[in-house]
């Protein structure tokens, strides 16, 4: 029996574009650390490696190491960078809010299936560390606490869409995939979950879809269709 709602964030609970989302977000990294003696284009080179090298992780150890041993190659030491990595996701990071679209739904959805009993999972790509979720959530009027289980690049050895990333999720919180459901708007990513046996919903108010497969499968409908369901849902 259905259970257990996956959400992916960024496009889904969060509504916003992906490509002005990370020219943002790379605008605001290189603003704070172009002054502290790091060249514009190594900054965005070493991201970008460390990005691949955390997408590419085959599990044998967490994705934050995946990335700082990527970036290190690519930047050299990159300690005052690491150092004060906390505080530019709680600062410059959160000019990026301008580029989403403010919406009570995301609150609404997980009040509706808190009430109803549902344990939800915040299954976004595990790319960034705890505190650049937070602040993400935060935009939306969420947290961390609203979920059991937070995925993020200290806590997980697989990215989506590869099976390790669902099957970690599903051996943390103690779940078979027949009690879950995944929300998201990447076909590839996000529903990649039902190979699995996951149900799945794509949400299609800010598709990402770069290799442009197919979605007339997948069960779908916009975020406030997400809220319509999650208030038809039985309590548990």
């Amino acid at each position: 029996m259905l259970n257990t709602i996956l959400f992916d964030l960024d496009g889904t609970l969060l509504p916003m574009d992906q490509d002005a989302f990370i020219h943002a977000y790379v605008t605001q990294l290189c603003r704070r650390y172009v002054p502290c003696g790091y060249e514009k284009d190594a900054i965005i080179k070493a991201l970008w490696a460390g990005t691949a090298a955390m997408v590419q992780n085959d599990g044998s150890c967490k994705n934050e190491d995946r990335f700082w041993a990527a970036f290190t190659q690519q930047l050299g030491d990159p300690s005052a960078l690491r150092d004060s990595i906390q505080s530019f996701y709680t600062e410059e990071f959160n000019a990026v809010r301008e580029i989403t679209t403010p919406s009570k739904l995301p609150r609404q959805i997980v009040n509706t299936l808190q009430d109803k009993g549902y344990q939800l999972v915040l299954a976004t790509n595990p790319l960034f560390p705890p505190v650049g979720v937070q602040t993400r959530l935060s935009w939306i009027d969420l947290a961390p606490k609203d979920f059991s289980h937070v995925t993020t690049y200290d806590n997980s050895t697989f990215c989506k869409p590869f099976p390790g990333y669902y099957q970690e999720i599903l051996k943390t919180i103690g779940k078979s995939p027949e009690e879950c459901r995944m929300v998201g708007n990447n076909p590839l990513d996000d529903m990649s979950a039902a190979k699995l046996g996951l149900d799945v919903y794509f949400v299609t108010d800010f598709i990402e879809n770069e290799k442009n497969l197919p979605t007339d499968a997948f069960p779908q409908g916009s975020l406030a269709d997400v809220l319509t369901w999650a208030q038809e849902l039985p309590c548990l």
